[in-house]
């Protein structure tokens, strides 16, 4: 056992405070405590580094040489522990914190503005924004990954979860298609289609395929892309149908080569999510991150 293992260190205020006064009842009343109780510490101390440490003489107490060089330690060690069990603050505006999330291109709806946020309010600060990938879960819980953005998938149970927001479904076809005309699509008309799949997980696009899977009726796939970005781009000129969420759709409505249409009914709209690790909870530069997270969605659309 180490000498601290056998060490009470509540007794360190007690220590400094009698050291500095040199006297019982105003160490006492500098340390917030009754003379009874400072008195029991002295002997607490006394016992524990075997010195008398005040010494009684008749012009009042002395300190002992061991307590002389406790008192110069004392100098450097209390304010080294002050700091070490404050509570922890973050000033975004002097950190330099390097911030790591991921998420899938989707993200691209807001995470720009997350980064005009955070390099405003923390400009020392950096983000480093992660790909998509299928073990990207392991990733947060193995500490690579500080946030994670993703959509209607349920994380692992030991992380922490926050729904952002909905977004829903709509379809995206060339100008020409044969159902272009037509104010929205059935189940069966999106069915009888072939489709751009965007494929976030194991090759799915799986806020669509998971849901058409329970109804035990796939979709075919005609092109797989790895970002919703590119998908509207691959459809001009094509019969494809691209599944978007509506908030990417968006930034192609001008486009005079393509039309926007509701998905079928039977699509529910993608819920969308922020996780991180539990450990993560308490720490402030990451509470911060997150607030800028949530503070960026409160805002208006442009």
């Amino acid at each position: 056992m180490t000498h601290i293992e056998r060490t009470d260190l509540n007794l360190l205020g007690p220590l400094a405070a009698l050291l500095a006064e040199r006297h019982v009842s105003r160490a006492a009343e500098l340390a917030g405590t009754s003379q009874p109780a400072m008195s029991r510490a002295l002997q607490r101390l006394r016992d524990a580094f075997g010195d008398e440490l005040l010494v009684r003489t008749p012009g009042g107490y002395r300190l002992t040489p061991r307590a002389e060089r406790i008192q110069r330690q004392l100098g450097g060690v209390m304010p080294r522990l002050e700091t070490l069990f404050a509570p922890e603050t973050f000033e975004p505006a002097d950190a330099a914190e390097a911030f790591r999330i991921a998420g899938t291109d989707y993200a691209s709806v807001f995470v720009p503005a997350l980064c005009r946020r955070v390099f405003r309010d923390s400009p020392h600060s950096t983000l480093d924004f992660g790909r998509w990938h299928d073990g990207v879960f392991d990733d947060l819980d193995h500490g690579l990954v500080d946030l994670l953005f993703y959509a209607t998938r349920k994380p692992s149970p030991g992380l922490r979860s926050e729904h952002l927001f909905d977004d829903r479904f709509v379809c995206v076809m060339a100008r020409d298609h044969p159902l272009a005309h037509r104010p929205g699509l059935t189940l069966d008309d999106y069915l009888d289609s072939r489709h751009v799949i965007v494929a976030t997980v194991g090759g799915r696009q799986t806020a669509v395929d998971d849901l058409l899977d329970q109804l035990r009726r796939p979709r075919t796939a005609g092109l797989s892309v790895p970002y919703h970005s590119v998908a509207p781009l691959a459809v001009p000129g094509t019969r494809l149908v691209a599944t978007l969420p509506r908030r990417i759709a968006a930034e192609h409505a001008f486009d005079p080569a393509l039309r926007i249409l509701p998905a079928p009914p039977e699509i529910p709209p993608l819920r969308y999510h922020m996780s991180w690790h539990p450990r993560l909870d308490d720490d402030p530069a990451q509470r911060w991150l997150r607030d800028a997270v949530r503070g960026v969605l409160a805002e208006p659309s442009p």
